[in-house]
């Protein structure tokens, strides 16, 4: 490639990256999935249109399959650890126990209904049982559901990659009679079990790396996050383990981890993960012939019944019924399984070996992609609502940024206090931070203001906070505390714990509080008569039948507070 050659390949992945940004602010808009408006720009590129040729099924698979490791990094990176680790076990089952009944349950449809063969009909049932991590947190994270359901549908979407790329991989390379299902388990076990140390391991180690060495520039911390996310997943590959979990696992400790700029990694991982979103749709669009496509139309519209309406339902309730999820949970986590990417490219797996009929996976696989992403994505939301699962009006957490200091051992927070956050109206005294924690700056509108005990917080202030590395997690709770309940977080028995919700769910009638015991004490508890350093106090004498009730002027009580030396 010379040159000139060169700026032109430039000139048209620079448009076609504008492009790809434009689709997304147009689909978000229109309500619709952004991969649907990628998938049409690689198709509009293609031969039948603009004239682009593109058919390298073994390059698509290469470039495909760093995408959606990119991805799972990205995603293992905003996945917060507290939302999920109560459900690792009825997330784990629906990406293995509920994998397999729909590759069952979809293979027996594609068989029966449509007479294809075995060896191709449990490669589609492999293929689109998969749910997409990209299309699931893009969808799920703008809906204000409960985290313990948002944290199942993204952890499950996150883990179930391996098992079928795995399955997909066997059913590919199978030439006469399929292998033992105990030695398919076996496959399965070893990469899960291998790729969840690799990628525990490298996420352990850069997390401490990244604490011991003090980099020079803030920009150094996201490259050097991301990078240690890629070795996870090449370090698993070369141990022929699951990458794509190792990937995502190191992601989630790197991410949940006490890290320096963590709110600038998190970012750089976003647009990153979404580059990786536009490449890898753009070039799928591009691989597919549209004319080839109208033939494909009928079997995946009958494939993507079966799996939404028997599959999915089916594998949902089997795995977790014995959580006590209600129907209802169960009925939104069943619509909820977004397919995307992953199974175009993990239909182009099957092309590359070679197995007979693998293109019309592809088409197949294509198709059914576009029509259910068009009437499960748009859906979700009236659904949710429809199902009384969501919960209105829930309280966006703040944002706590960190950037060290060495030299004082400490750290220097910013807090970003959101549009709707209980810290907009509490005065500086009234955050109670340990000492020697202190408020030292406050950003608001551009301008700084220098804060003294009575200045009061605002929505969008950006507040510098400077603790020592003993208090900051005290800190860190504190402010999650008075962010989710006011002033009077202590008392109503908030303490800022980062996997308590932030305002009690009411279940719908009939339904029980699935996966896990544990939710916000209720507001007519009795005060605590003692108080952590830094929290406000209460009297002894105060009970539920004598706690003060707010007057006509005041939206708080007035409690008994104290000044932090």
């Amino acid at each position: 490639m010379n040159l000139q050659q060169l700026y032109g390949v430039l000139l048209a992945g620079g448009v076609v990256l504008l492009a790809g940004i434009a689709a997304v602010r147009t689909a978000g808009r229109l309500g619709l999935p952004s991969l649907l408006l990628f998938l049409a720009l690689g198709v509009l590129l293609g031969e039948d249109a603009l004239g682009i040729d593109f058919d390298d099924a073994q390059l698509a698979q290469t470039l495909g399959t760093s995408a959606l490791a990119i991805i799972l990094i990205e995603g293992g990176l905003s996945t917060r650890w507290a939302d999920i680790r109560r459900l690792l076990l009825p997330s784990s089952l629906l990406a293995t126990v509920g994998v397999a009944i729909s590759v069952g349950l979809t293979a027996a449809g594609a068989h029966l209904l449509l007479g294809m063969n075995w060896q191709l009909a449990l490669l589609l049932g492999a293929i689109v049982s998969s749910t997409d991590a990209a299309a699931v947190f893009s969808v799920l994270r703008a809906l204000p559901l409960p985290r313990r359901m948002a944290g199942m549908v993204e952890a499950e979407s996150g883990f179930n990659d391996a098992p079928t790329v795995i399955l997909v991989l066997v059913f590919s390379t199978a030439t006469a009679d399929l292998p033992d299902p105990g030695v398919i388990a076996g496959q399965i076990a070893y990469q899960l079990v291998a790729g969840t140390v690799v990628g525990l391991l490298v996420g352990w180690a850069g997390t401490a790396a990244l604490r011991y060495v003090a980099l020079p520039a803030t920009g150094l911390y996201p490259l050097a996050t991301v990078g240690l996310g890629v070795i996870a997943f090449a370090a698993a590959g070369a141990a022929n383990a699951s990458g794509f979990m190792a990937a995502y696992l190191a992601g989630i400790v790197l991410g949940n981890a006490v890290l320096p700029h963590r709110v600038a990694t998190r970012s750089f991982a976003e647009g990153i993960g979404w580059l990786a979103q536009i490449g890898l749709f753009v070039m799928l669009g591009l691989l597919v012939d549209p004319s080839e496509l109208a033939g494909a139309l009928l079997p995946a519209t009958v494939i993507g019944l079966v799996l939404l309406l028997v599959a999915r339902p089916v594998s949902v309730a089997a795995c977790l019924t014995p959580f006590r999820a209600g129907w209802r949970e169960q009925a939104f986590i069943s619509w909820a399984g977004l397919r995307g990417a992953v199974p175009i490219v993990l239909a182009t797996y099957p092309i590359v070996a070679a197995v007979p009929g693998s293109g019309q996976l592809l088409n197949i696989v294509f198709v059914l992609v576009v029509i259910f992403t068009l009437v499960q994505g748009p859906t979700l939301p009236a659904l949710a609502r429809l199902l009384h699962v969501t919960q209105p009006g829930q309280t966006r957490e703040a944002s706590i940024e960190a950037a060290p200091l060495d030299t004082l051992d400490a750290d220097l927070l910013t807090l970003t206090i959101p549009p709707g956050s209980r810290l907009h109206g509490v005065e500086v005294f009234e955050l109670r931070l340990p000492a020697p924690a202190n408020v030292t700056l406050i950003i608001r509108d551009g301008d700084t203001v220098v804060p003294q005990p009575d200045t009061r917080l605002r929505e969008g202030d950006d507040v510098l906070v400077v603790a020592t590395s003993a208090t900051r997690a005290h800190v860190e709770r504190r402010l999650r505390a008075v962010g989710r309940q006011g002033r009077l977080a202590h008392w109503y028995g908030e303490r800022g714990d980062p996997d308590q919700e932030p305002s009690h769910v009411t279940l719908p009638e009939g339904d029980t509080e699935p996966w896990t015991s544990r939710t916000a004490p209720s507001r007519r508890s009795a005060p605590s008569t003692t108080a952590t350093p830094g929290e406000e106090t209460t009297s002894p004498s105060s009970s539920p039948a004598t706690a003060p009730v707010p007057s006509s002027s005041t939206t708080e009580p007035t409690p008994t507070l104290r000044r932090t030396p």
